[in-house]
């Protein structure tokens, strides 16, 4: 599958998700609601895995990997985002995400030895304002309330978890490990952690059932876990983890627009011009660059 469609799947599917988790939270405490999606993903994923003809089992060394990525970015990510946007409006968490790309280069030169971007760096800062622009009516409303610094801690966290997860992952690529089976471990671990962080925290495990909560458990596992997921960590096997992370830039812009058409969001002018900021700083980081061949 091409790299465009691969980063197109990621983009739609994610920016449509934010819209089936609010399903999620009017029924089920975030951290129950978290450790359910991706125990019945790692089911789907190992099930993906089978019919591949994949192999389950893996060296201990390789395991830790797994399991740092999923308690990093199947747990500790998830679940700060969700207690976050309980103290602060969902732009704030976007601007968050979307200044991934920066953050995952920088770990990337770090941990991997992967050369600095000066045009992922600068894709990325136009990314950051565009989505900050399209959110700015939101950001006008925040006070420095102990709630909103809480949100913004939680937010700076989950971000910085992710960029491990996709860390993590990378490091098992540069192995030749990837494919369904090692993300299934992975969320399979994610859940797990999940699970005993709900229980410690004293979270209630009751479900209020609906067939919206259904339908939109469904979208979340077999869609915007197991397909997206699957999708993005194969693009960022093949361009890296700095430019993948673009995807976190462009989902604003696609749950902008699904709101437009099924909320009847109408977005002014500034947030246009936010839209378009964080495209062209997409455009900008993922275009392929020229290459001289010597005479």
């Amino acid at each position: 599958m091409p790299s465009s469609v691969l980063f197109v799947v990621c983009v739609l599917i994610w920016g449509t998700t934010w819209f089936a988790i609010l399903y999620q939270l009017d029924a089920i405490a975030p951290g129950a609601g978290v450790a359910l999606r991706f125990a019945l993903a790692a089911l789907a994923m190992i099930l993906w895995a089978l019919w591949r003809g994949e192999r389950l089992r893996f060296a201990a060394s390789l395991h830790r990997w797994f399991a740092l990525q999923g308690l990093a970015g199947f747990a500790l990510a998830y679940w700060g985002v969700y207690e976050a946007e309980r103290h602060v409006v969902t732009g704030l968490v976007a601007v968050g995400y979307a200044a991934s790309p920066l953050l995952n280069m920088v770990l990337a030169r770090w941990t991997l030895g992967t050369p600095l971007s000066r045009r992922v760096g600068w894709g990325g800062v136009a990314g950051v304002g565009g989505v900050a622009m399209i959110f700015w009516h939101e950001f006008a409303r925040l006070s420095a309330s102990p709630a909103v610094l809480t949100g913004a801690a939680l937010t700076a966290a989950a971000v910085l978890m992710s960029s491990v997860s996709s860390l993590c992952a990378a490091h098992y690529h540069r192995q030749q490990v990837s494919g369904p089976a090692p993300l299934a471990w992975a969320m399979g671990y994610g859940a797990a952690f999940m699970t005993a962080l709900s229980l410690a925290s004293g979270e209630l495990w009751t479900l209020r059932w609906s067939p919206a909560f259904g339908w939109s458990l469904a979208y979340l596992v077999l869609a915007g876990s197991v397909l997206a997921f699957g999708c993005y960590y194969a693009l960022m096997q093949r361009i890296g983890p700095a430019r993948a992370a673009y995807v976190g830039v462009s989902t604003p812009v696609v749950a902008m627009s699904v709101s437009y058409v099924a909320e009847g969001y109408r977005p002014d002018g500034l947030a246009m011009a936010g839209a378009l900021l964080a495209v062209a700083g997409n455009v900008w980081a993922l275009w392929p660059q020229k290459t001289v061949t010597p005479a």
